[in-house]
């Protein structure tokens, strides 16, 4: 028991999250394993996002606790929540339109210079990533490169096709050297033609770096081709935790998840 628990990286107890008269989180108990692949799959409003939401700091449960790395992070902000190492990517990508796909990267790699305490862009000299020991330009170009971003590099983040939007908004969560990777529904938005090959990069960017991911998605074919685990919600409580081949032909889940999306 006590070797299981020591590979825990993230342990939600007794979350409970009400507003006003709407329970969006009764009683969650979740325990993730270092380097796993986790999907998040419920309807909207099943509780999901707010359960990311907890994890990141940017919701407190009204009870409950979330241990990270064996750390209670509960009462921490959002932003000393991400200086520990878990950050989240957004359905809708966080992208500064107006500028070239590698000054978004350059902006990225700032924040987290000034989080560190580090200085900023504008700091005298090259700045070295914390963590990293390459320069800002260093990394900016070798995180490009490994989500097969390089060729876009120039291009304004405005113009880029939804897929590539996606990559981009994903690969600036990787910045920070994340060890828990929160994804807000990472194939929205993309084509179908797409969705397999962004999931595929993903997965193996995120693997060399060690990360553990929880994805939120509402396609079960990526679900059941990419996660380890699908944890289901409904109506703020989790209704099923078990691997894909289980989880996604389990009774409440075809009637509260997968059954309402058939429909």
């Amino acid at each position: 028991m006590a070797d299981a628990r020591k590979n825990l990286i993230l342990e939600a107890t007794g979350l409970n999250k009400s507003f006003g008269a709407v329970t969006a989180a009764k009683d969650i108990n979740i325990a993730v394993e270092r380097d796993s692949f986790v999907g998040l799959i419920g309807t909207n409003g099943a509780g999901k996002t707010t359960f990311i939401n907890m994890v990141t700091g940017y919701l407190k449960p009204d009870t409950g606790t979330i241990v990270y790395d064996g750390r209670d992070i509960t009462p921490l902000q959002p932003r000393d929540i991400t200086r520990l190492g878990i950050c989240r990517s957004f359905q809708i990508p966080q992208l500064y339109n107006s500028l070239t796909v590698f000054e978004n990267m350059m902006v990225g790699l700032a924040v987290v210079l000034h989080n560190a305490g580090r200085g900023g862009f504008f700091s005298s000299g090259e700045p070295i990533v914390p963590g990293r020991d390459k320069s800002l330009h260093a990394v900016a170009e070798e995180i490009l490169a490994s989500f097969d971003l390089t060729s876009y590099r120039g291009r304004s983040a405005q113009v880029l096709p939804g897929g590539v939007r996606k990559l981009l908004d994903i690969a600036l969560t990787m910045v920070a050297a994340p060890k828990i990777l929160l994804l807000d529904e990472p194939t929205s938005g993309v084509s179908s033609e797409e969705k397999f090959g962004i999931m595929e990069m993903v997965m193996k960017v995120v693997k060399d770096a060690g990360a553990t991911v929880l994805f939120v998605e509402h396609d079960m074919e990526v679900v059941s081709r990419f996660a380890q685990r699908v944890i289901a919600f409904a109506d703020g409580q989790v209704i099923c935790d078990a691997p894909p081949e289980v989880a996604l032909v389990d009774p409440d889940v075809l009637r509260f998840v997968v059954g309402s999306q058939r429909a």
